[in-house]
């Protein structure tokens, strides 16, 4: 995987409340061509073919400027992965603990801007909030994660596995999702 320094040139920001809004993601492309995603076939991980392009719409960056905002307001992290002042990734972590232990911390989204993913701005994003959960007292990192073949991949090359306990509220909302967790 070819990597780039293009995150030497990134300045990583704790973001702020007021900071999120539709404007924040003017240059921030969600685009991405899935064409092949994990799905659980009697007990078993299985790809399978699933071809869609998945892309934000205005309503779902309304969703997300409201999420976000939300995870600010009570409590968690928010953090912006910036490049010239544009926003090109960003990673967020809700301030509560789940699990029948209260171990886990949700790591509620991580995203990059398409024409920069493999360069290794997801892999410093998600260590920073490895980072934050561990300091927060957290054991591990719950990730309700997009099945897709490549989103997969970014989760196991960051040390991700299934999660032994399923957030039962995760498998309702995204029940094509795998659930899994990171050791901090």
């Amino acid at each position: 995987m070819p990597v780039d320094n293009h995150i030497d040139h990134m300045q990583l920001e704790k973001l702020k409340e007021k900071q999120i809004n539709r404007e924040l993601f003017a240059n921030f492309n969600r685009h991405q061509v899935v064409k092949e995603c994990y799905r659980k076939v009697d007990g078993k991980w299985c790809i399978k073919e699933d071809p869609f392009i998945d892309d934000w719409s205005e309503e779902e960056y309304e969703v997300l400027i409201q999420c976000l905002r939300n995870t600010i307001a009570t409590g968690g992290f928010v953090l912006g992965a910036f490049e010239e002042d544009k926003l090109k990734g960003f990673v967020s972590v809700e301030s509560g603990f789940l699990g029948t232990n209260k171990e886990y911390m949700d790591l509620s989204s991580i995203h990059i801007s398409e024409e920069l993913r493999g360069q290794g701005i997801g892999r410093k994003l998600f260590g920073e909030a490895k980072k934050w959960a561990k300091e927060q007292g957290a054991k591990k990192l719950y990730i309700s994660s997009h099945s897709a073949v490549e989103s997969q991949a970014f989760y196991h090359a960051m040390g991700c596995v299934e999660a032994l306990e399923y957030n039962k509220e995760h498998v309702e909302k995204e029940p094509c999702d795998c659930q899994l967790e990171c050791v901090l």
